[in-house]
């Protein structure tokens, strides 16, 4: 598992290279298949994992859809996508219901960012040794 910790603010779609780049240096190869939701669905992150060659299945947002259709025989082909697939993705969004479980997590009563990342961890370690 790769965890990172940003600002409140701040969107998921920037953090995902930086993600990638993290699992690649702990020596975890491409082997695995992304399950991401709308919000990566910018053309530039699936050119970045089909040049990485990571598989992915990502739903198109509307407003792509109707641009690419309103395009015409230029808008291009629809990118692949497998509804039964894109269903196990619940699987990562109970995993973070089970985080926010945790009082400290929800709350964030953590004054440093390290102490909260380590508690990130520690609920995380426990879920999966629980799960598995």
């Amino acid at each position: 598992m790769q965890v990172r910790l940003t600002g409140g603010q701040a969107g998921d779609n920037p953090q995902l290279v930086p993600l990638l780049d993290d699992r690649k240096a702990a020596g975890r190869g491409t082997g695995f298949r992304l399950l991401a939701d709308k919000a990566y669905s910018h053309p530039s992150t699936r050119n970045t994992l089909r040049h990485r060659r990571v598989a992915h299945t990502i739903p198109e947002r509307s407003d792509q859809v109707a641009q690419r259709k309103a395009r015409g025989s230029r808008g291009g082909r629809p990118p692949k996508f497998d509804p039964g697939t894109y269903k196990k993705r619940n699987t990562v969004e109970r995993s973070y219901l089970r985080l926010k479980q945790w009082r400290a997590i929800a709350t964030r009563y953590d004054k440093h960012a390290r102490t909260f990342l380590g508690g990130i961890l520690l609920a995380a370690s426990i879920i999966y040794l629980k799960t598995h």
